[in-house]
């Protein structure tokens, strides 16, 4: 699958498959917290290892989100 062709399946699964949705929403929800930590001068011990935290939960999202993609992918692409 081409980025071309991962972008669309990412896009179709964004407007019809609700789990696929949620779990965008959560990582940008994510994505947002980082944002506002990335914001900070100085981070306190508890902020820092929440930093770490969010950071792993974002990528974790980041890897289902295209285990779903590829999977999806798999299934309705023409055959060969």
């Amino acid at each position: 699958m081409n980025a071309e062709e991962a972008q669309s399946v990412k896009g179709l699964l964004l407007q019809h498959d609700d789990g696929y949705r949620q779990l965008a929403e959560q990582h940008h929800d994510l994505d947002h917290r980082l944002h506002e930590l990335s914001e900070k001068s100085y981070l306190s011990t508890s902020e820092q290892i929440e930093e770490a935290t969010l950071k792993k939960r974002k990528l974790a999202l980041k890897d289902r989100m295209e285990q779903m993609a590829r999977a999806y992918a798999e299934v309705h692409s023409p055959a060969s």
